[in-house]
């Protein structure tokens, strides 16, 4: 399997965000790493709504 190609400043990003290595975003397969993304994205869009309210 080929390393994803994203940057390297990208790459770091997800991994804090994810909690996870730097190693394992990087050798993540694709569809794992966008259903992540997705996930990522309901719960900052849940937070944003709490704290609207």
């Amino acid at each position: 399997m080929q390393p994803l190609q994203i940057s390297a400043d990208t790459a770091i990003k997800l991994a804090a965000k994810m909690k996870v290595p730097v190693e394992h975003i990087m050798h993540m397969p694709k569809h794992i790493l966008v259903e992540k993304l997705m996930e990522l994205a309901k719960e900052e869009t849940a937070e944003k709504e709490d704290n609207s309210q």
